[in-house]
């Protein structure tokens, strides 16, 4: 597991996003408590520091990738899985945090929207640059290598629901996302992710319902 010294998510890095003052660093100390939980499997700092690299690689994609990392960094800061309540809360949290740090008001309310969309992916509208790098770059563990711990870690973060109702739900969430058109929203995300993602999917679809 990535710990807090990650270049990824460094002092120095977050200092470029929201400045390096006291109230600034401060934060960062709250995020990455929030990030370390100890019931968190799947959603802790490896993720944000995969989200974050994911989001590297496709900034040109972006229109303000500043406020896309700011987004990343608070996207999953509250996480008591019950979705759509832990999205608005970490939107709430950006909201009341990033002013402290000096943030514009117009970027805390971006960094703020974008943390919301990303309780549903399907909302994301046409021409929403920020939005499709977000969603692809939080998406792209689907693509990556480690899908196999990625999914593993998903179920015991779902460890509560027994083994059948999981298997259930899961092979739901991954039909109707193989149904899509494509996963990914922008060129480049589709370009490095989208075959290997439906590959690794279909192949635990098939684990689950064989």
């Amino acid at each position: 597991m990535i710990d807090s010294s990650d270049v990824r998510i460094s002092a120095a890095r977050w200092a470029g996003l929201a400045g390096g003052s006291p109230a600034a660093l401060a934060v960062r100390a709250e995020l990455v408590a929030r990030w370390s939980e100890p019931h968190r499997r799947y959603h802790t700092l490896t993720h944000l520091a995969a989200v974050l690299a994911a989001t590297d690689r496709l900034a040109t994609e972006a229109e303000d990738v500043t406020a896309v990392r700011l987004a990343a960094w608070f996207h999953d800061a509250v996480y008591d899985g019950r979705p759509g309540s832990d999205e608005e809360r970490s939107a709430q949290l950006a909201q009341s945090a990033l002013p402290r740090c000096g943030v514009p008001a117009g970027r805390v309310a971006e960094v703020a929207r974008l943390v919301r969309l990303t309780a549903a992916h399907d909302t994301l509208r046409p021409g929403d640059r920020n939005g499709a790098v977000l969603c692809d770059a939080d998406l792209a563990v689907l693509g990556s290598p480690g899908y196999d711990d990625y999914a593993a870690a998903i179920r015991q973060e779902y460890a509560h629901v027994p083994d059948e109702l999981f298997r259930q739900g899961r092979a739901e969430v991954l039909r109707r996302l193989l149904a899509t058109p494509s996963l990914f929203r922008t060129a480049l995300a589709r370009e490095l992710w989208e075959a290997p993602a439906r590959a690794s999917m279909t192949a635990e679809l098939t684990r689950l319902t064989g």
